[in-house]
């Protein structure tokens, strides 16, 4: 039994290394074999990745719709170091999505990449909030 995959219209799926666009009306598709399949909700374009995590999950993603992800090793590696050095703390997230890489569980990994953005945004929104409560303090002391 392959996978259903039901498409909104102009809904895009990649399938293997292409790119396909549904029509103006909703389609199931039955597809049989072992290609990747990524639905348009799970596709990162380069524009969109403009954090060191999107970037990793971009990674990824390229190795997962790659004839050989091995091309893909150098920058994702890079990509890592990077991110660690930044935030010590995702490094579980990272052992995880480098342990399926090895073990050439790609959409597992995928999965994992996802879940590092989520991680990322964390940090981010309460680096945020430190600094918004940093500000407020400064205020208050100015007015007192």
């Amino acid at each position: 039994m392959g996978l259903k995959v039901e498409l909104k219209p102009r809904e895009r799926l990649i399938v293997g290394e292409a790119l396909i666009t549904n029509g103006g009306q909703r389609t199931r598709l039955l597809i049989a074999g072992e290609a990747p399949i990524l639905r348009e909700k799970d596709i990162m374009t380069p524009r969109a990745a403009d954090t060191p995590a999107k970037r990793i999950y971009l990674a990824v993603q390229l190795m997962y719709t790659s004839r050989d992800p091995r091309m893909h090793y150098d920058s994702y590696f890079a990509l890592l170091r990077e991110l660690v050095q930044a935030a010590p703390s995702a490094w579980s997230f990272v052992a995880d999505i480098s342990n399926h890489i090895m073990a050439g569980e790609m959409y597992k990994a995928l999965k994992c990449a996802k879940k590092l953005i989520a991680y990322e945004k964390e940090l981010i929104d309460h680096a945020a909030r430190g600094k918004d409560l940093r500000r407020d303090r400064g205020a208050n002391r100015k007015s007192a």
